[in-house]
């Protein structure tokens, strides 16, 4: 594709995290957002006008009908992941996907195998890659400045499913899933472990429960992070896990742990990571996303501010402001994005994206995950493919 050609993007499912992928398109300067799609006519419509979109479809195949859209973004709820994107797929459009990919891991190898047969651009917006500092911390360890790596761990916590009156269509199986917080933020946190470290998850120990059992709705589900608790409720009995920890080993022989969970007050998008080599740590908090910390055991510990003058060359391309400069969220998304649209202007996948092979692998590591709670937590291997080698993709330095 011609890397001076206007792109025309349209998006399905114009929910809580819809805006974030119009703005992040509309930062590049040379993509159109054309149209978007939601549940009805009407909701489309309202919506189109609040994102300033010219063009609304009360169905999402109307949309990817267009001959004249070359990129399908996909924010809808859980439930059609895989029908939205298969169709955009079949229709050979590039296809920009929220996660997860889809409701299975055997939806996720679906979507697989048909983006590899269409030839077109498929990501999955884990958006957390796209942080300037967290592609320090990945360089700093593909390039064995921490030494062997030996431990990863860490948190994601939240609370905006504390209150037992706050539901949502993640609590629903038919629409979220059969898993609840490791789905929807462990998988973060899976994704940002194995992208950083350079090593896959093979194998798992996990320990899952649910603390609010029964929670209270009028029919209607709250966006997420909502405070809109009005109207008379009914209850609902809530199976999926909101809190979660989980042991997990690599396969360059590292171990690690994580804990997951939506209902510890006043946590608010508390993810955290931190790798641990032989010659020095690594943590970044992403509620603090500035910085890193780079501890040592034989001189005082460090902290690297964001500031493209210090950081690796291949870091500092995606900070874009000078040290002292805060950037956020938002950048880090936009960062993504420009780099899904980089590959399909110029057909080179850059390392930050998550295609979606990578993002069916994450699904067969939460497959595990609740084989292993369901099995009595017991340690229980992640399935690989028929091929599928589990050899990490940096250099062997950091085998154990």
């Amino acid at each position: 594709m011609s890397s001076n050609k206007r792109l025309t993007m349209g998006l399905v499912g114009p929910g809580f995290i819809a805006p974030h992928h119009i703005d992040a398109v509309r930062r590049l300067g040379d993509v159109e957002v054309v149209a978007v799609a939601g549940s009805n006519p009407e909701t489309a419509r309202k919506k189109a006008d609040l994102l300033h979109v010219r063009d609304a479809y009360g169905d999402f195949r109307e949309l990817i009908a267009r001959p004249d859209i070359d990129v399908i973004h996909n924010t809808t709820p859980n439930h059609l992941h895989f029908p939205v994107s298969l169709a955009a797929l079949e229709a050979g459009k590039h296809v920009v996907s929220d996660k997860p990919v889809a409701m299975t891991s055997k939806e996720a190898a679906t979507l697989r195998a048909a983006a590899a047969s269409a030839g077109v651009v498929n990501a999955v917006t884990f958006n957390y890659r796209g942080n300037p500092l967290v592609q320090q911390m990945r360089l700093m360890i593909e390039q064995d400045k921490i030494g062997r790596l030996f431990f990863v761990h860490g948190q994601y916590l939240q609370d905006w499913m504390t209150d037992d009156h706050v539901y949502s269509w993640r609590s629903d199986p038919a629409k979220g899933g059969v898993s609840s917080a490791l789905a929807d933020i462990g998988s973060h946190w899976c994704d940002l472990a194995q992208h950083v470290s350079g090593a896959r998850i093979i194998e798992v120990l996990a320990d899952m429960t649910t603390i609010v059992k029964t929670r209270y709705t009028s029919g209607a589900s709250a966006e997420a992070f909502s405070q809109n608790n009005s109207g008379e409720k009914y209850p609902v009995t809530v199976e999926g896990e909101d809190l979660a920890s989980v042991l997990v080993r690599f396969d360059n022989g590292a171990r690690g742990c994580f804990t997951v969970a939506q209902v510890l007050p006043g946590h608010k998008n508390g993810l955290e990571i931190e790798l641990n080599g032989r010659a020095a740590s690594l943590r970044w908090v992403q509620e603090e996303q500035n910085e890193i910390w780079i501890g040592h055991h034989d001189r005082p510990n460090e902290t690297l501010k964001k500031d493209p003058s210090l950081m690796l060359a291949g870091a500092a391309s995606y900070a874009s402001l000078p040290g002292g400069h805060q950037e956020g969220w938002p950048d880090a998304f936009r960062n993504i994005i420009a780099d899904i649209y980089q590959w399909i202007r110029t057909g080179n996948k850059p390392a930050t994206v998550c295609t979606f092979a990578d993002a069916e692998y994450t699904m067969r590591v939460l497959d595990a995950m609740l084989a292993s709670h369901e099995a009595g937590s017991v340690w229980k291997q992640v399935q690989l493919m028929p091929g599928e080698s589990t050899a990490p993709s940096f250099a062997t330095h950091n085998s154990i």
